[in-house]
């Protein structure tokens, strides 16, 4: 684990052990200052610590975690007067929050201090959220919204005689799971307490604002759970509300009202406040704490570079993931009025990181912002699409493909026609880590052979993207187009010039030869694809003579391709998907079903991330050196 040379420039030791009696919901003078002392030592160390992976560029969360420090006192201040009542953990459904769980952690002397400034860092064992067995001190693993509380009703099936703590949110709720797991609660008096930070605040905007009828008390009092509401910023009435909790048998839901980031100039109230705190606003924060140690701290951060130089490409890059809004974006442009209406744009809280803000800001008349409610956002884009004629476009995180399966299925049984991008695809620029790797996208195919159509694209740089958009926006059938969170360099040709631009076409179910060999040939995409590019730029300066194949369509087999690429000494496969569900996993089955016995081999995602950025790459062995490698062995 990495760990930091200077001090901690904040006295994590003046942090007070607090024991409380739930019996007792009257806090003493003494108790309630020293709660008060905690919750703004816990704050500041939050700001503090989450604003170094501002100043390092891996991002994070502030907001949500100095939020909810005030509950999460009053818990570590049960676990220590009351232990044997309590399951000891800080159970959260919002895996972003996970600066509370590195911040208990080292409050309780698993993970040292130090190490906090690593946070996010790439072999830190800090990674965007929790992660069980990586971190010291971390006790359970989170990310997914939605997915927590319906397992704590089993924790809480354990332990029928202790009470379970889940902290919650206004964003998390959303989730058809948490309905599901609200029922089960109240079905089976499971003694399940929810501390739900309500802040009106998610990635998007507000749910008061674009989910009308979304009301948190109502919602969970008609699934028969007793809800205490409150403001989360009165200590006495937020302390005497889960004592009531606590000391009621029961699933119970203590609803806490407050701004996001209360008290943090530049980020109270605001959508901002859900990322990390920018490093701006940090300093004058802390400045305005007197913790100038802090301040000298973040402002001797220097954000670490990618130095490698790839081999084939150029020095311009392009965010494919908002290329797509642009380009549909531009063909709705050159749509009429009527033609428009038969499109409908449904978003699950990311239309910023999927391209979908400049389709509502351009056609807001075609835009409906979902919440976070993926399978049912994509239901309703695929029941838009069942007419013939009209289509539903559909946008997420890759890593939420997973929880459409279903939904995809019943889609395609009714001929729905979908458009779908799903961004994040992989593992590049994931500091969030394991949880949120988008790797098993190839689900989305799980039709019969004679199934209603479906296509898997991922386009390998902002060009192609462009021309794949364009090819496949007036399509029929479920479409699935992928992207990276992180910004990928322009492909070139052997002369230097852009391998999709001028006068490209795209054209679904064709594979593209982006150097010929004569030793074997790589087959690879998206992400992988520049990676793959360079290093057969290198070993053809060691003289080997590897050629590079570009499989944009993903499941749809090039039968001239592969004869081609069957007939070389050797096919490796590399790709950022899951190694046991990828495109790897059906290559070498299509050569052997045509009996061709080329050497095979592929190499993708096969372990848990290790944090950071780039690094994950390498890290899974699929960066260009052991691209080059796994090369030279095939050939022997």
């Amino acid at each position: 684990m990495t760990t930091a040379t200077a001090p901690f420039p904040i006295d994590i030791a003046s942090y007070k052990p607090l024991s409380l009696d739930p019996t007792n919901p009257t806090l003493t003078d003494e108790q309630r200052q020293t709660l008060k002392a905690n919750i703004q030592l816990c704050r500041d160390t939050i700001i503090f610590f989450t604003a170094t992976g501002a100043a390092r560029g891996v991002g994070g969360h502030t907001g949500g975690p100095y939020d909810t420090v005030p509950e999460v006192m009053i818990l570590d201040a049960f676990f220590r007067g009351a232990a044997e009542k309590f399951v000891p953990i800080f159970f959260d459904e919002a895996g972003h929050r996970v600066a509370t769980q590195y911040l208990m952690a080292t409050i309780q002397g698993d993970l040292p201090v130090e190490n906090l400034v690593n946070y996010r860092a790439a072999n830190s064992h800090l990674p965007g959220h929790p992660e069980l067995g990586l971190t010291p001190g971390v006790k359970f693993s989170s990310g997914r919204l939605g997915h927590m509380w319906p397992y704590i009703n089993g924790v809480a099936m354990a332990n029928p005689d202790k009470v379970v703590f889940c902290l919650g949110s206004d964003g998390s709720q959303q989730e058809g799971n948490d309905a599901e797991a609200a029922r089960m609660a109240v079905a089976q008096n499971l003694n399940v307490k929810l501390l739900i930070d309500d802040n009106d605040v998610t990635i998007a905007g507000h749910p008061s604002s674009y989910l009308k009828g979304y009301d948190l008390n109502k919602t969970l009092t008609g699934h028969g759970l007793t809800v205490l509401e409150g403001d989360g910023e009165d200590l006495d009435s937020l302390y005497q509300r889960i004592c009531q909790a606590v000391t009621t048998e029961g699933p119970i839901a203590v609803v806490n009202k407050r701004k996001m980031s209360p008290g943090v100039e530049g980020l109270e109230g605001s959508i901002h406040g859900h990322d990390v705190i920018p490093l701006k606003l940090a300093i004058e924060y802390l400045k305005g704490r007197g913790i100038t140690e802090a301040v000298n701290y973040l402002e001797g951060i220097e954000k670490p570079k990618q130095s490698y130089t790839y081999l084939g490409v150029s020095d311009k890059v392009g965010s494919n993931r908002n290329v797509f809004g642009d380009t549909v974006v531009s063909v709705l442009n050159g749509m009429s009025e009527t033609e428009r209406s038969n499109h409908l744009f449904v978003d699950s809280d990311l239309e910023g990181s999927c391209g979908l803000k400049q389709i509502r800001e351009a056609h807001p008349e075609r835009f409906v912002s979902g919440g976070i409610m993926e399978r049912g956002n994509f239901s309703a884009a695929a029941g838009f699409g069942m007419e013939s004629g009209k289509q539903g476009i559909f946008a997420t995180f890759s890593a939420f493909l997973e929880m459409c399966i279903s939904e995809i299925t019943m889609a395609r049984l009714n001929k729905s026609n979908v458009l779908c991008h799903f961004s994040h695809a992989g593992i590049d620029d994931m500091a969030d880590n394991t949880c949120h790797f988008g790797l098993n996208n190839m689900f989305a195919d799980n039709g019969l052979d004679d199934a209603y159509e479906t296509r898997l694209y991922f386009p390998a740089d902002a060009n192609q993207m462009k021309a794949c958009v364009e090819a496949v926006f007036t399509q029929t059938g479920m479409r699935f187009i992928f992207s990276t969170r992180s910004k990928v360099p322009i492909m070139l040709d052997g002369d230097g010039k852009e391998f999709f631009g001028e006068g490209y076409k795209f054209t679904p179910g064709k594979d593209e030869v982006i150097r010929e060999g004569t030793a074997g040939y790589i087959v690879s995409f998206g992400d992988a694809l520049y990676r793959s590019l360079d290093a057969v730029e290198r070993l053809k300066q060691e003289g080997i003579d590897v050629g590079l194949i570009n499989k944009p369509t993903l499941n749809v087999i090039d039968e001239d391709m592969l004869k081609k690429v069957g007939a070389a000494p050797f096919v490796l496969v590399v790709e950022a998907f899951n190694r046991r569900t990828g495109l790897g996993s059906r290559f070498g089955s299509w050569l052997l079903e045509r009996g061709m016995t080329p050497k095979f081999a592929y190499i993708a995602t096969h372990k848990e991330g290790c944090g950071g950025l780039w690094e994950q790459f390498p890290h899974q062995g699929i960066g260009p050196e052991g691209i080059m490698s796994q090369v030279k062995q095939l050939a022997k």
